[in-house]
């Protein structure tokens, strides 16, 4: 078999296996297990804002609430097993497309590979949690990465760029929530009119909440970056509770972990109607 051959059989193997059901099923496994992550997340954050906890407002608080729960340990691995699916899935959306209008083009195809390098990131850390791994807090990995990457020379500069980027991406989501463009990823022909309603509402808000934690984990590193003081780089975790500290005081971190909250539910919407098939090119 020639070259060439032997490429397009490993596309068409790989195109099979991508449009394969069970492949489907675990890509909305991961959705589901998501969704449990960011409900739990916004559970924690509450019981920061009034003090009634101590956990960590981050993947690790989650799964640590998780392991327990009578069964939480089975549930952790369905988990890991789900956001290998989510991994597996968008590195398929980034070769073959997304199943959008336009999800072909590059720039779709990118944003796929941004969120499998993502989703790639968060199974090793829930993976390595379900082998006994404790592993560290949103706030030290950030710490700890801000730290180490400047002291390299121009790491201070990538450190502005990653906190600009992630900064973007927040704009980009809030951008999508008020556009309701995430409607475009789900089977919205077979929902019912009110289960829609439901499913725009959900959306909307828990995207705004997203847009806005990734808005200020994004600032945070700017301003490591800027005072040169990897301190001041802030995770999930502490990001959340900063939000305490302005003004509003502990109630717009109430209102920011309701939305989150809100978020796990719509990604349960997500993993019954999401498009998870990638497009044909």
């Amino acid at each position: 078999m020639s070259s060439n051959g032997a490429k397009e059989q490993v596309r068409l193997t790989g195109r099979k296996a991508a449009g394969h059901s069970w492949f489907h099923h675990l890509a909305r496994i991961g959705l589901a297990g998501r969704g449990v992550i960011y409900v739990l997340i916004g559970v924690l954050a509450v019981q920061v804002a009034f003090g009634s906890g101590g956990g960590e407002a981050d993947q690790k608080g989650a799964l640590a609430t998780v392991v327990g729960t009578p069964g939480g340990k089975v549930v952790l691995w369905v988990i890991v097993v789900g956001f290998a699916g989510l991994a597996l899935w968008q590195y398929a959306e980034a070769l073959y497309g997304q199943p959008v209008p336009g999800g072909h083009k590059p720039r779709k195809r990118l944003t796929s590979l941004g969120r499998a390098i993502v989703y790639t990131a968060t199974l090793a850390g829930t993976l390595g949690f379900a082998l006994g791994s404790k592993g560290k807090s949103s706030d030290q990995q950030s710490q700890s990465f801000t730290a180490k990457a400047m002291g390299e020379p121009g790491g201070r500069w990538l450190v502005l760029a990653i906190g600009i980027a992630i900064a973007a991406v927040g704009v980009v989501m809030l951008f999508k929530a008020v556009r309701r463009k995430f409607l475009e990823e789900l089977k919205t022909e077979q929902m019912s009119r009110q289960v829609r309603r439901v499913a725009t509402i959900v959306g909307v808000t828990g995207q705004v909440a997203r847009a806005l934690v990734f808005g200020g984990i994004g600032t945070f590193l700017i301003y490591a970056a800027v005072t040169f003081d990897a301190g001041k780089a802030k995770g999930l975790d502490g990001t959340l509770r900063k939000f305490a500290d302005t003004p509003a005081g502990p109630w717009l971190l109430v209102a920011v972990a309701a939305g989150l909250t809100i978020f796990g539910v719509y990604s349960f919407f997500e993993a019954r109607w999401r498009k998870v098939e990638a497009v044909n090119t």
